[in-house]
């Protein structure tokens, strides 16, 4: 099974050269870590590309990665994996781990559903910057639907984050990032109000916490039940230290702070 790029040519360049010499500028500021997962933003590069490179820079040298991404289109199946195959970025192939989707699998959440990935940008904007740091990776894609934030939803993400904690306890080169923007076409200002509140419960890893403090806010942060994953994971793994590691917005690029979405490097070590 291959996918070919959905956005490449509109999220970041289709050109290979172009698209290194644009990583090579992001990268050029971002330092290494020891993170083991990591909330990483995917709107077009010229927008949230630095951010999303000073995410994957901190992320410890893994081999293997699971990417949690927003099912912007509502497509297919509530959390769908993508279990083998590859998938092509203007960098070359990335390869599905059909051994780590196979652990994956069997929980009771996940399901293979490769038409919720077909057309959905969250995940594969992510893939370049892998490809740009590492030499060799293989990854496994998760799309979840983010449509409420009720007890039952908070649940299954709490439980696929224990899943993939008990893994990730048997396997230490395995990384994750969860894939999302904060929050959409606010002015600047009260975009970080509501983010600094949704972060707080993020550091202290509370999932219930976190939804309802989305609802009280009316967030619009789109990729929250995979941020919720990783909290759990990170809950379960005893991880201590979450920290911002880089924050913009894209009045940063544009010099409109008057409706602004706001991008989010957070690690999780």
């Amino acid at each position: 099974m291959i996918r070919n790029s959905a956005v490449a040519g509109m999220f970041y360049y289709s050109d290979s050269q172009l698209l290194k010499k644009q990583l090579a500028m992001f990268f050029k500021s971002t330092r290494k870590d020891s993170c083991i997962a990591v909330i990483s933003p995917h709107a077009g590069y010229e927008y949230s590309g630095l951010t999303a490179s000073h995410a994957i820079a901190s992320l410890a040298n893994f081999s293997k990665f699971i990417i949690l991404g927003p099912n912007h289109n509502l497509i297919g199946y509530e959390f769908a994996i993508f279990d083998k195959g590859i998938w092509e970025t203007p960098l070359g192939n990335c390869k599905i781990d059909e051994v780590l989707a196979a652990k994956l699998l069997k929980n009771n959440i996940v399901k293979v559903d490769i038409n919720a990935h077909m057309y959905e940008h969250s995940i594969e904007v992510q893939l370049p910057f892998l490809q740009y740091r590492l030499l060799d990776f293989t990854f496994v894609p998760i799309s979840i639907k983010n449509i409420s934030y009720d007890d039952g939803f908070a649940k299954k993400c709490t439980a696929l984050g224990k899943s993939i904690a008990r893994i990730v306890k048997t396997d230490r080169d395995i990384g994750v990032i969860a894939s999302s923007d904060f929050s959409h076409y606010l002015p600047a200002d009260v975009a970080r109000e509501k983010d600094e509140r949704a972060i707080e419960k993020i550091k202290r890893l509370d999932v219930k916490g976190f939804f309802r403090v989305l609802e009280e806010i009316d967030a619009s942060i789109c990729g929250y039940g995979g941020i919720a994953v990783v909290m759990a994971m990170a809950k379960e793994l005893g991880l201590k230290n979450i920290s911002i590691i880089h924050s913009s917005n894209s009045g940063d690029t544009t010099h409109d702070y008057s409706s602004v979405v706001s991008y989010y490097a957070i690690g999780f070590k």
